[in-house]
């Protein structure tokens, strides 16, 4: 497919929606990373996605019905499925203990990095290495601290590229901290070394309607003559003054340049499970099924002690 056919994908939500919702004490299950069939040595769907205790690992057998969790990695959120040529990558933000339990301890910044695991069989899993950690100064805010996060690992043709998020913005009416740039960075191996380009590839802008406020994560896909990508910008309301997240598709010939290739969001904020934010996504094809399946994750309030995060599916065709 090319880049401009991406827009032309019809969307639609398959069923019930949330398909996942927080388990136990945790308000929040987000940042979807699926593993389809096909792909997985089991020939089950498997799903990674963090609470506020760390990443979990589901496994299902229709993508929809989610079952036995397993808390693989504590500390831990953001995770990123990816299915190399002699093992699987699991790539995830790596905080310190404690630290999101706690967003409103403003004098304590944050402090993050990217981590690497692989593994042959989804079940045993290496030792973490530390894939990126902040270097620059637009990885940085001198009031709320230093991250990069939100990986997302894409083969070329040459090598690999990395996506990933980089520093921070305040988000007030919900009292915590969300992406503010967008970085890249290339290696001709899935576990680095990466080169990190100097500048961001995407940063919030103050005139933008879907983010002004911070350029949050994104997700991209390899096209016959280039890239799209699905990001949740973050952005204030004019209207209302309040945030908000809605998934955008961008469009760039090489990686760096990106383009919003519609205007209207795929998913934006509604009413219920996904009434303030819809965030962050992974998005696959399913050969056998011919369609797209998107998994998101969205909020139902603002401010961190009231809200609750959900994840959520919608499928597309041409």
């Amino acid at each position: 497919m090319k880049t401009a056919d991406y827009g032309k994908i019809k969307w639609t939500v398959p069923g019930d929606n949330p398909i996942l919702t927080p388990p136990g004490l945790s308000p929040v299950i987000a940042d979807p990373s699926v593993l389809l069939p096909e792909e997985s040595p089991d020939g089950l769907w498997h799903l990674f996605a963090h609470t506020i205790w760390g990443v979990h690992h589901f496994r299902s057998d229709d993508g929809i019905s989610w079952r036995d969790p397993v808390l693989l990695i504590r500390n831990a959120m953001r995770a990123f499925i990816f299915r190399g040529d002699d093992a699987y990558y699991l790539l995830y933000e790596k905080y310190r203990p404690l630290q999101i339990l706690v967003p409103w301890m403003r004098f304590w910044k944050w402090r993050s990095r990217i981590e690497i695991r692989a593994s042959r069989d989804l079940s045993s899993w290496d030792d973490p290495a530390v894939l990126l950690a902040p270097s620059l100064p637009w990885h940085r805010d001198r009031a709320l601290g230093e991250s990069v996060s939100n990986p997302c690992l894409v083969r070329t043709g040459r090598g690999y590229l990395l996506f990933f998020s980089a520093s921070l913005s305040y988000v007030p009416d919900c009292g915590f901290c969300e992406p503010k740039h967008i970085g890249m960075a290339e290696s001709e191996s899935p576990a680095g070394p990466f080169r990190v380009h100097p500048e961001p590839v995407i940063s919030p802008d103050p005139e933008s309607r879907w983010m002004n406020l911070g350029a949050g994560a994104i997700k991209v896909l390899r096209a016959d003559d280039g890239f799209v990508g699905f990001q949740n910008g973050i952005y204030i309301d004019r209207g209302s003054g309040r945030s908000g997240s809605a998934i955008l598709l961008r469009r760039s010939g090489n990686g760096m340049d990106w383009n919003t290739h519609i205007e209207e969001p795929v998913i934006k904020p509604t009413a219920g499970w996904q009434r303030s934010h819809v965030y962050a996504c992974d998005i696959r094809y399913h050969r056998p099924g011919r369609r797209f399946l998107l998994y998101y994750n969205a909020r139902d309030d603002w401010h961190w002690t009231r809200g609750k995060e959900s994840i959520g599916l919608i499928t597309g065709r041409r």
